[in-house]
């Protein structure tokens, strides 16, 4: 699973000020106001993907959030998506459990009070949304951590 190729919508944001609660509540919209999903061609599974990557320094800098699914190929990127190949050489796996998104919050506010120790890369993270993350109080979303 560390490496996989992904096509969806992005965004470039931060965590400074809130401002990537904002951005990304407004990517999640977009991606099923316009149905994105319907758009991506080559698919792996229906599971969606958040990936976070481009980082500039570590979770306080600026990086960039893709919202979409696995593909078997790049080959055919729709017009206004993004395509990229995620390559990690080591992840970490955490289970956000309960109510989304505040169970994905809380897994995030845990990793960044946390981040010297977990020897971060800051190549790619990302989130694994599958059959079990829109269960109400009993949803469950992984959460993958690029590590050294």
């Amino acid at each position: 699973m560390e490496n996989f190729k992904i096509i969806g919508i992005s965004v470039k944001t931060t965590n400074q000020n809130n401002q990537a609660a904002t951005d990304l509540g407004n990517l999640w919209q977009q991606f099923y106001s316009e149905e994105i999903f319907n758009k991506i061609q080559n698919k792996e599974g229906e599971e969606i993907y958040a990936v976070y990557t481009d980082y500039e320094s570590d979770y306080t800098g600026k990086y960039t959030t893709i919202i979409g699914q696995r593909v078997s190929s790049l080959d055919i990127i729709p017009e206004s998506l993004t395509g990229r190949e995620i390559q990690n050489e080591k992840l970490k796996m955490y289970t956000a459990k309960g109510e989304m998104p505040n169970a994905v919050i809380n897994i995030w506010k845990e990793l960044w009070a946390s981040d010297g120790a977990l020897n971060r890369t800051y190549v790619a993270d990302f989130e694994v949304y599958g059959t079990k993350a829109q269960q109400g109080s009993e949803s469950e979303v992984e959460i993958f951590i690029g590590v050294r």
